[in-house]
């Protein structure tokens, strides 16, 4: 008779255990990660690559949560007026893609913000993304730089 109920109180206890365990597991606060990119812009990382003195860098900040990215940037030394800025992706070193998100204003210094989606967010935390700078002279990209993390 006392095994019995020694079994039974150690049964509840375990059970009792493991529902307090889940309870605690799923009352756990997520936070969102928020990741940090680099991208230095010269005309040697284009593809293909081209001679400017033109440089500059970017940095960008994206929050897992609200797939909220945000950017900094500037850039000197260019053949001419910039036509156009944009991120482009999926694409890994040496490779060309699409435009993902454009860059506007497109004057330096750079600064704004997008909403990515759930496929652009998982390329982007790839490293399958990069900033492309175009001008007239250079229509394909006159300075280009992958986005790393930083």
């Amino acid at each position: 008779m006392l095994q019995k109920l020694v079994s039974r109180s150690i049964v509840r206890s375990a059970i009792g255990g493991a529902a307090i365990a889940l309870l605690l597991a799923l009352a756990s606060p997520t936070y969102a990660e928020t990741a940090q990119f680099k991208a230095d812009l010269k005309g040697s990382s284009e593809v293909p690559p081209n001679q400017t003195t033109g440089t500059g860098t970017v940095t960008a900040t994206f929050d897992t949560a609200t797939k909220a990215l945000s950017w900094n940037g500037s850039y000197s030394g260019l053949t001419g007026a910039v036509t156009a800025a944009h991120f482009h992706g999926p694409a890994e070193v040496g490779k060309n893609a699409g435009v993902a998100v454009p860059i506007t204003p497109n004057t330096s210094p750079l600064q704004g913000s997008a909403t990515l989606t759930d496929a652009q967010a998982a390329d982007l935390l790839a490293g399958r993304w990069y900033v492309n700078i175009h001008t007239a002279a250079n229509p394909g990209g006159e300075v280009r730089g992958q986005l790393v993390k930083m």
